[in-house]
């Protein structure tokens, strides 16, 4: 892809008052106002750069990484047919969005010669149903696994990894496991990284800066993602590409303006939710990233000041064409509290033409000669001005087609966003305090030292029989 071409469009026609009126658009003056808004949060955002704690931005200039993820992957397609990938959150939407984004959307299915790589397999749940459904079909002899863990302690990764290990280690022996493994972890904390010293087990850092959230740019995404075949140096040279279009341009980026029209549409206009409605199978698994990246980082209750913040955009995922059938209804007559993002593609790299039959069927006919990549994007546009007309916002990401650079582009322009949107609603965008009480309780309900008062806590909220009802057999 030469230097100067575009690889992402935001259009936010269908945001403004000049298109939707000023009870529901954005005003000159609303647009006015974030522009000074946005212009400090730059200001904020630059100086916690400077002191490394936004280490994230800096990722993309990583020339070393992609190197030594793809002399392992080099080195792992001789051998293994499959890749085990023990990871959750942003261990495994990172690398999964990217991995469907970017390789065949039946690359697990395709024979080895024309698959040339490993099968990827992501793991992140632990249904013992579908875990072990995973295992059960896996020769241990020729898989290769990541465990991805920063703690080294993250319950649902570990209780994976125990059963792996366990079962790799009896089919093949602690040196046959070893020459199966790869542990991405702290490069220096957890006990992950003891068990990596204790055993000399191959081993890749997350830098400590870095959440799970924000680590698809590090070896927690580029390792597994190499596995699979994935040209990560292109992923990062786009990701690149976004990051200097922010240091350039900064309060003007589409990052800046990204975060910029959401928060207004959230404070101004009560859009508390954002769907994120790509219009391709290969960017559906973008939208479960985005999810965990934009609601994990914004719900938050309480402002960096400590005073109370009840902020957020909740992010839901819709699919196109798929969910015009499902959801639209409710977008477009429901409750005016929703904002959409359209992500979209202009070229396929597949072209699927319709066939000139049925003619003599009005209803069909007009469909002959067209493509299906045709029908998937005019369907994208016609229901953009749908919910236009209708008074409902809605903007779009366009991509002029979907590959390592684009994809790279709108990954690292949607962390910026976050981080961006943090300093909007006061809040910190690098931290997630509402999902440990869960841990906490989950830790004491599974009898780990030192939690023995929340099984306590627990034991104190026990639900109440009165408030239950129980099914019976009929008879």
């Amino acid at each position: 892809m030469e230097k100067n071409d575009v690889l992402l469009t935001l259009d936010y026609n269908h945001l403004v008052a000049e298109v939707l009126g000023p009870e529901i658009g954005l005003t000159s003056a609303d647009l006015s106002e974030v522009k000074k808004s946005l212009a400090k949060a730059v200001k904020d955002f630059e100086a916690r750069r400077r002191e490394g704690l936004l280490p994230f931005a800096d990722l993309p200039q990583d020339a070393a990484l992609p190197k030594t993820c793809r002399k392992l992957a080099a080195e792992v397609r001789k051998k293994f047919d499959d890749a085990l990938v023990l990871g959750i959150g942003g261990s495994a939407l990172g690398p999964s969005a990217v991995f469907t984004a970017l390789r065949p959307l039946n690359h697990n299915a395709l024979p080895a010669d024309k698959r040339g790589w490993p099968r990827l397999h992501v793991a992140d749940n632990v249904d013992p149903e579908g875990f072990g459904a995973l295992l059960d079909g896996l020769d241990p002899s020729k898989t290769f696994v990541n465990v991805i863990s920063k703690s080294g302690a993250t319950a649902e990764t570990m209780s994976q990894f125990m059963i792996v290990a366990d079962r790799f280690q009896k089919a093949l022996g602690p040196e046959g496991f070893k020459e199966r493994l790869l542990v991405t972890t702290d490069p220096q904390n957890g006990v992950l990284r003891r068990l990596v010293e204790e055993n000399g087990w191959t081993a890749l850092p997350i830098p400590p800066g870095v959440g799970g959230r924000f680590s698809v740019l590090t070896a927690v995404g580029l390792a597994p993602l190499a596995l699979a075949g994935v040209d990560v140096a292109g992923l990062l040279t786009g990701a690149r590409r976004a990051q200097e279009a922010f240091d350039r341009t900064g309060a003007a980026s589409q990052a800046a303006l990204f975060a910029g029209l959401n928060w207004l549409l959230t404070v101004k206009k009560g859009r508390g939710s954002l769907v994120m409605m790509p219009y391709a199978d290969a960017l559906g698994r973008v939208a479960d990233w985005f999810g965990q990246l934009w609601n994990e980082s914004l719900g938050k209750a309480k402002k960096l000041d400590g005073s109370p913040a009840g902020a957020g955009q909740t992010s839901i995922k819709a699919l196109g064409a798929t969910d015009q059938h499902s959801q639209l209804q409710l977008y477009m007559e429901g409750p005016q509290d929703k904002t959409i993002c359209f992500l979209g593609t202009e070229a396929f790299r597949a072209k699927l033409s319709i066939p000139k039959i049925f003619k003599k069927f009005n209803e069909l006919g007009y469909l002959g000669g067209h493509s299906l990549g045709e029908l998937l994007n005019n369907e994208r546009l016609g229901t953009a001005k749908a919910l236009a007309e209708s008074g409902r916002p809605n903007f779009s990401l366009t991509m002029p087609k979907v590959g390592p650079e684009t994809v790279g582009f709108l990954l690292q322009t949607l962390m910026l966003a976050t981080v961006l949107s943090g300093t909007l609603y006061g809040v910190d965008p690098l931290d997630q305090p509402g999902v440990e009480l869960g841990k906490k309780f989950t830790y004491g309900l599974m009898g780990r030292a030192g939690f023995e008062e929340m099984t306590e806590r627990y034991d104190r909220l026990k639900p109440s029989k009165k408030f239950m009802v129980e099914s019976s057999p009929l008879g």
